[in-house]
């Protein structure tokens, strides 16, 4: 899939849980929701895209990646 394309919707998803008074818990469920509904090789093109640089991503999603993305 299109790096760019999985940025867009990890990003939309850290959107969503941007208001979450408690970031820690946040990140838990961006990564929850990305573990959940996308497919693993989905999971580790945006992992490794975060391992890489990670540019364009929001530091939320890539902090719930980096600590609780399942690859």
């Amino acid at each position: 899939m299109d790096i760019q394309r999985l940025v867009t919707m990890a990003n939309q998803i850290g959107d969503f849980y941007e208001s979450y008074p408690n970031q820690s818990h946040a990140q838990q469920d961006i990564a929850g929701h990305l573990n959940k509904f996308w497919a693993l090789p989905m999971r580790k093109q945006i992992a490794e895209y975060v391992r890489q640089d990670g540019a364009g991503l929001h530091a939320q999603v890539v902090s719930a990646i980096k600590l609780h993305l399942q690859v």
